[in-house]
């Protein structure tokens, strides 16, 4: 059928140029000449379009791949009629007539494209919003009626997805975007018709019952407040997931999902350098200690993707390295000599590890973390993150390491608790050995991990499940957030750019307040009988989180994403010289050696435990009252604290 318009076009389009060619008076010679070109037309164009056009393929009728592919048959005829007349003489046609009439033909065969697809899509449109108005859905039981946020390119693409669909669920009834630009834009029959501020009025004005978030690049602070004015808006949020999940990178209907709290909380794009990090790691043998934590068996996966030699994957948790094995692998039969049971804390034991193993890079992310354990078992943090971490760099320069990259954190920044300074001491520690020893020996530091093992979202999700209530330090306590997969991206790239001796910073974007989470994740669960009780900073907390330090001055990096700082070495002499006793002595140790100015009190951090027998309660922390009206408060020193 569209061949033959077509044919029928190229037809009129000559006829036409002709007759406006010779001021609308053509004698007979002539019209015998314009029919002879038209007929030429007709069959070139059915033999070049069959051939390499639109017609050798199933084309969706107005679509971007058939307008190129008309665009060319059209060109390839228009060039054979403009040759076949230039070498003619007399010349059937005046020699510009096959230009005149290919651009004609060619906008008139968008034109009959156009309107075809306008007359197949706006009544199928229409009649998806009448049943729902009506109560019915096509024989769907949920149709819903949609504002879609973004009419960027993933947005163009979603909504012609579901114009195309017929047995969706989705009535795009508005668009909204930000960029003051596509005001006046209109997609499929759908217009844009204003900002974010203005979603509840045009939610209202149209009926709607859900917010399309079509962004699979937006950050989590914008889907944060969107998904905030949506719910004041009563609304539902559907949204795309990041590009990194979207097959061929191309957004459909079928591609949406409810929002996750890692989309609220942890987003953000990450570019990596994919040709630095395989020059790091194809091909060479890396090991990886805390492999059966969260962090450790996120850094195997990602590794294993770039074609390491060997990767070995150490810790003492045996479960868990079954855990990691099982997620590479495929199966947990725990039969490679890649899986290594051994403590960081056995010196010799992980001397004979890494004579064996040999690697070329190591990454160290074995560690304990919980701030309130540590900060009432002061030398287990000492025995783990500062001589665990110490045996570990002994083990890798005896063995001639090439690149040592330690797994840091943010409160090692600017430390308050017992969990800062020893991670402090570690960066310390591995700086010492970036003077002391060929190679690239760096640090990297990040916050809050979303989705580890005892992370907040997970406290929190028990609470709620317990039906509550959520317990929160401090109403304004904020910490920063990452996904996973993401610090572990940027963890990789930070191995590959550091300079030897730096302490590479992880750019996390803005901080999160801890109350906006639980808020969230009640939110979420559809909930409204929880309740929010606030119990007050536990010793060593800080109301905010801090990247740097007063005096580390934070330098730009090739990566956006991660900046870097220097510390100040620490001998291992220094470390090695005393070995405390008590949780008392560790505590004063991990203090003096993070290089914490002693002037400073350090009141928050001295935990009940510490204290001398005699010497009186430990300093109190207020109670705070409940956020939420009618809600019974949880009293000082009771119940989960998160």
């Amino acid at each position: 059928m569209w061949a033959a318009t077509d044919g029928a076009v190229w037809v009129a389009a000559i006829i036409g140029a002709v007759w406006l060619r010779l001021d609308f008076s053509v004698e007979p010679d002539m019209l015998r000449g314009a029919v002879l070109a038209a007929v030429a037309a007709v069959l070139l164009q059915t033999v070049v379009g069959y051939a390499i056009g639109p017609y050798a393929v199933g084309h969706t009728r107005g679509s971007f791949e058939e307008v190129v592919d008309l665009g060319v048959t059209v060109s390839v005829v228009g060039a054979g009629l403009l040759i076949w007349v230039m070498l003619t003489s007399p010349y059937a046609v005046p020699r510009g007539v096959p230009v005149m009439a290919g651009a004609v033909a060619l906008l008139l065969m968008y034109a009959l494209r156009f309107v075809w697809r306008t007359a197949r899509t706006r009544p199928q449109r229409r009649r998806r919003i009448a049943a729902v108005a009506a109560g019915a859905s096509d024989g769907v039981a949920a149709t819903r009626r949609v504002v879609v946020f973004g009419a960027g390119e993933a947005g163009r693409r979603l909504l012609r997805s579901v114009a195309h669909d017929g047995s969706g669920t989705l009535v795009p009834v508005a668009l909204l975007d930000d960029d003051r630009s596509k005001s006046r834009l209109r997609i499929e029959g759908v217009r844009v018709r204003g900002n974010r501020h203005s979603l509840t009025a045009v939610a209202q004005k149209h009926h709607a019952d859900t917010l399309v978030i079509a962004l699979p690049n937006a950050d989590s602070s914008l889907l944060r407040d969107l998904a905030a004015r949506a719910d004041a808006a009563g609304l539902q949020v559907l949204s795309l997931p990041p590009m990194s999940q979207i097959v061929n990178g191309r957004p459909t209907a079928h591609d949406l999902r409810d929002l996750d709290v890692a989309d609220l909380l942890g987003r953000r794009p990450v570019q990596l350098d994919s040709r630095v990090i395989a020059e790091q790691l194809a091909g060479r043998r890396v090991l990886v200690t805390g492999a059966g934590g969260s962090i450790g068996s996120e850094l195997c996966r990602q590794i294993a993707r770039f074609g390491p030699e060997r990767l070995y994957m150490l810790d003492r948790d045996e479960s868990g390295l079954q855990a990691t094995q099982m997620s590479i692998a495929g199966h947990g039969l725990l039969d490679s000599d890649e899986l290594v049971l051994a403590d960081i804390r056995d010196e010799r034991a992980l001397t004979e590890v890494f004579e064996r193993t040999r690697p070329d890079v190591v990454f160290h992310a074995a560690a304990l973390k919980h701030l309130p354990l540590l900060e009432a078992h002061p030398l287990e943090a000492w025995k783990s993150n500062v001589v665990g971490t110490l045996n570990v760099l002994t083990a890798a320069a005896a063995v001639g390491v090439s690149t040592f990259v330690n797994i840091s954190t943010d409160k090692a920044a600017n430390p308050s608790c017992v969990l800062g300074y020893s991670k402090r001491v570690a960066e310390r520690v591995t700086s010492h050995f970036a003077g002391t020893h060929p190679g690239t020996w760096v640090s990297v530091r990040f916050g809050n991990v979303l989705g580890s093992r005892g992370s907040v979202v997970h406290a929190f999700t028990a609470q709620i499940e317990r039906g509550g209530p959520v317990t929160v330090t401090h109403p304004d306590v904020r910490r920063f957030f990452m996904l996973i997969p993401e610090a572990c991206q940027l963890v990789l790239e930070a191995a590959a750019i550091g300079s030897d001796g730096d302490v590479m910073v992880l750019e996390m974007g803005e901080q999160v307040r801890i109350l906006e989470v639980a808020e969230t994740l009640i939110r979420m669960s559809g909930r409204t009988d929880v309740e929010i009780a606030f119990t007050g900073l536990r010793p060593g907390e800080k109301i905010a989180e801090e990247l740097f330090s007063d005096h580390e001055a934070a330098t730009l990096t090739d990566n956006a994403l991660i900046r870097a700082v220097t510390v100040a070495p620490l001998d291992t002499d220094a470390v090695r010289r005393y070995a405390p006793t008590s949780h008392r002595s560790a505590h004063s140790r991990l203090r003096r050696q993070s290089g914490v100015d002693p002037t400073v009190p350090d009141a928050l951090s001295l935990h009940p435990s510490l204290l001398p027998v005699g010497a009186g309660p430990a300093p109190s922390r207020p109670g705070l009252s409940l956020v939420r009206s009618g809600a019974t408060a949880v009293p000082q020193g009771t119940g989960p604290v998160v």
